[in-house]
């Protein structure tokens, strides 16, 4: 009897072991206590700030470019050389007639050696007027003469002055148009396309290049019905496709305040921590924007959220539980009722399951 008894307990713990071996696994995760967030989905795009097609305002032959699709340049590097060499010779030039005038103007005016001579007449006939051998009318003509001197003499001063503006004026125009022949970046960029390349004719206002700005614009879409939380300088984290399952902490840096006309949903603008070779224009991803915050609160991973249920793995059976959710997040979901701390949650592959199934948990931190 003792034999049997014996051979039906290794039988029976035979069995129970090798139903245990078979029972599917569940990965589970055990509901913790945290602080749950109520957080506002929306799609991320990622954008370059601006873009620009990169201009010459004057004309000419390219000689030098070195502009190439994917080139980075800092604001304010040249980036295309305008043959000049028709214009520094008009340079030359100008700047010849300029010396030349100065020169002229330096050695004197014969007008003041006229004013000079008749000033001294003047004062020979105020000597002859005092002594009573000139008329008064004489001596006034010979004033006149002289204030007509003074006169020309002045209006040749003005003239000279304004000759030398001129050139001035002139020559800095022939500078700036010189410096307009080497074309600069305008700010930090990349170039995307080049139309021109040396040896090329342009025209003034003819498009040279595309450039891109490396600075860049997050921008998240939030429907209609979630925007009215949104508030700038909100918490928020952000998932990018391109990035697998990375999250980036963000910031709310901008609400605008009207919505895409065909799609009704808002634009709100992102600060993101992460790297600007990182935020390439056109990644796509979601964003969560945390609009409510409670401590202490049961929190589940949200996948495990199926609706209103979740699967509780109790004792390695699976328990289908109603429950009541809170706050959500992109990841979490607040518990308010259904789930107590510890009890673990089924967190992957949940239409593999059913109210009652025995499982093995494999447990997830």
């Amino acid at each position: 009897m003792k034999k049997i008894i014996i051979l039906l307990v290794v039988i029976v713990a035979a069995v129970v072991a090798f139903l245990a071996s078979n029972r599917a696994s569940a990965v589970s995760r055990a509901a913790w206590q945290g602080k749950a967030v109520q957080a506002v989905p929306g799609s991320v795009t990622v954008l370059a700030e601006f873009e620009m097609d990169l201009k010459s305002e004057v004309g000419g032959r390219v000689i030098q470019s070195e502009l190439d699709a994917g080139a980075a340049f800092k604001e304010g590097a040249i980036l295309v050389q305008i043959d000049s060499s028709d214009l520094e010779l008009e340079i030359e030039r100008v700047e010849g007639e300029y010396e030349a005038a100065k020169e002229r103007i330096a050695v004197g005016s014969s007008i003041a050696l006229d004013l000079a001579s008749a000033q001294e007449d003047l004062a020979a006939a105020e000597r002859l007027l005092r002594s009573g051998n000139m008329s008064e009318s004489i001596f006034r003509k010979q004033e006149r003469d002289v204030q007509q001197i003074r006169n020309r003499l002045e209006l040749e001063r003005v003239s000279n002055d304004l000759l030398l503006a001129n050139f001035e004026n002139t020559l800095a125009q022939m500078q700036r148009e010189l410096g307009k022949m080497q074309v600069i970046a305008p700010f930090e960029c990349v170039v995307s396309e080049v139309y021109a390349r040396p040896g090329d004719l342009i025209s003034s206002g003819a498009p040279i290049a595309l450039l891109i700005s490396t600075s860049r614009t997050v921008e998240a879409r939030i429907s209609e019905e979630n925007f009215s939380n949104i508030r700038v300088g909100q918490d928020a984290s952000i998932r990018l496709l391109g990035y697998a399952n990375q999250q980036f902490n963000a910031v709310v840096s901008k609400v605008l305040p009207s919505a895409d006309a065909e799609t009704q949903r808002y634009t709100v603008h992102l600060d993101v921590d992460i790297g600007l070779d990182k935020l390439v224009p056109g990644l796509t991803g979601e964003v969560s924007i945390v609009t409510a915050e409670r401590a202490n609160t049961v929190i589940i991973p949200r996948r495990a959220l199926i609706g209103d249920k979740v699967m509780v793995v109790n004792d390695g059976v699976v328990e289908v539980r109603s429950v009541e959710a809170g706050y959500e997040s992109l990841n979490e979901v607040e518990i308010l009722s259904g789930v107590e701390v510890g009890e673990l949650v089924v967190t992957e592959e949940l239409d593999l399951f059913r109210d009652g199934d025995r499982v093995n948990p494999i447990e997830q931190s």
